[in-house]
């Protein structure tokens, strides 16, 4: 029988391992900062985010908001507490945020949902005592897919620029391991899971979206990811070279689609130095 190459616990030896250090290291991150928890962006259940300041803030800081993985149908924002380490490295306010999840809520939705969390943690920035000027985003696997979109309009999203849902000023976007053709999702293991239809796929991949100026981009994916993300990572980074718009296209290497996120949360890392840097700009 095929392989399905968006399972990726079929390639991962320790796959369950590296969830639980995942999980670990975000409580062990949290226990020792000050975390306001699950402050709501929107009415529905999972539109919450926890707000995560680094010690010693100082007013004025960067700002960082980071969306989870797990296909839309799944994840958790306190299981990516540790992706603040590199943001508190540098001062900043890192912003994890979470959403409703498919099939019960569809894929037009959650980017909906992203969208409103990123305008609502620009707007709470001067509260938090962050600079809304020197905001950042990431996102990992789904999580990429839905930030790239706080700078692209879909395909089937009208051309009036008086229908055009509001977007936030980002400053720099970091896009690991994410999916950019949405085309296989249905027909892949998820079609009983996240129930994604063609007409979804269609509207929502990407690689078919108008992408808007960014100062900085940057797409990466693990050296050991299976080639969906390998190939979608280049031919995304070459849609934006042939915009003319500015983006970094990076490969990490020895990592998988779950140990990418350990080295995204590390700042003595490569990758995690980049989180870094890109979010004291």
């Amino acid at each position: 029988m095929e392989q399905d190459l968006y399972r990726n616990r079929d390639f991962i030896a320790d796959f369950d391992a590296l969830m639980a250090e995942t999980a670990a290291r975000s409580r062990e991150l949290a226990a020792r900062v000050t975390v306001q928890a699950d402050v709501a962006y929107g009415p529905e259940p999972r539109a919450r985010m926890d707000i995560l300041f680094p010690p010693n803030m100082r007013k004025g800081a960067p700002l960082h908001m980071f969306i989870h993985g797990g296909y839309w149908r799944s994840g958790s924002k306190t299981d990516h507490h540790l992706v603040a380490a590199p943001v508190h490295a540098v001062g900043g306010v890192a912003v994890i945020v979470t959403y409703d999840l498919m099939p019960s809520t569809r894929l037009g939705q959650i980017v909906a949902q992203v969208r409103r969390a990123a305008r609502h943690v620009v707007a709470m920035a001067p509260a938090l005592g962050a600079d809304p000027a020197r905001f950042t985003v990431s996102g990992h696997s789904a999580g990429a897919h839905l930030a790239s979109y706080l700078a692209a309009y879909g395909p089937q999203e009208s051309s009036g620029p008086e229908a055009l849902p509001r977007l936030p000023a980002v400053r720099s976007i970091l896009m690991v391991s994410g999916v950019y053709d949405l085309s296989g999702i249905p027909s892949s293991f998820l079609k009983h899971e996240a129930e994604m239809t063609a007409t979804e796929a269609s509207d929502w991949s990407p690689l078919t979206a108008t992408q808007l100026p960014v100062p900085s981009r940057i797409i990466t994916r693990g050296a050991l990811e299976t080639a969906p993300f390998h190939d979608q990572a280049r031919a995304f980074a070459a849609l934006h070279g042939h915009n003319g718009q500015s983006c970094t296209l990076r490969e990490e290497p020895g990592l998988n689609h779950l140990s990418i996120v350990l080295a995204l949360a590390d700042p003595s890392c490569g990758l995690g130095g980049i989180l870094s840097d890109m979010t004291a700009g």
